[in-house]
């Protein structure tokens, strides 16, 4: 199994919770569908700001392109590339593969647990 860290940097002028409304709407079904292996999106609160960073499991190195490939063709998908990509002024994709003593070492990896304790954006 490995996990795939995409980080991606959005333009300052963008408030996030816009691009968080047209990924999470447009383009996070068609991924979920797709990939499959959805760990789950972050915020920064500390560091570098105006970033996200997700998390996606694969079997391997063979399954992650067969499923980018796909995802590539998809029109779901590429409606909301036309939508969040000039929102993004940089990214950049890391490959990780678990030690033997990382609780996450094997897939399925359960993901679809309710958002109950933040939402970005809310009052606190």
């Amino acid at each position: 199994m490995l996990i795939e860290q995409r980080t991606y940097d959005i333009n300052p002028g963008t408030p996030m919770a816009d691009f968080l409304r047209e990924y999470s709407t447009r383009g996070l079904p068609a991924q979920k569908r797709i990939l499959g292996g959805f760990l789950g999106y972050f915020v920064t609160e500390f560091g570098t700001q105006n970033q996200v960073n997700h998390f996606w499991a694969f079997a391997d190195l063979e399954e992650r392109r067969r499923r980018r490939a796909e995802l590539a063709a998809d029109p779901e998908w590429q409606d909301c590339i036309g939508v969040v990509r000039p929102m993004i002024i940089r990214w950049d994709n890391k490959i990780m593969y678990p030690t033997e003593f990382s609780p996450i070492r094997s897939l399925p990896v359960a993901t679809d647990e309710p958002l109950t304790a933040f939402t970005f954006g809310a009052e606190s």
